[in-house]
């Protein structure tokens, strides 16, 4: 997947092929209407993001979606 994004008032390619996956979490289990899961990457230029996907009541609701995340945000997803 591949997604243009502002952040932090400047526009950014985030594209999980080309990325380095740092991390991986579920929420909910499978099936769950609520349910998603999360993969947390960093691209060449050092930027971090998540990358999600989910059931109809989940924060994905509407389909894949990536969420730029700062580096301090990127340590707390990973505690």
């Amino acid at each position: 997947m591949r997604k243009v994004k502002q952040f932090d008032g400047k526009r950014h390619v985030y594209d999980t092929e080309k990325s380095t996956v740092l991390g991986t979490r579920s929420f909910g289990a499978y099936g769950d209407p609520a349910g998603y899961e999360e993969t947390l990457y960093q691209n060449k230029q050092g930027f971090y993001f998540v990358a999600g996907k989910g059931g109809d009541e989940s924060p994905y609701a509407k389909g894949e979606d990536v969420r730029p995340l700062s580096a301090d945000e990127a340590a707390a997803w990973q505690e």
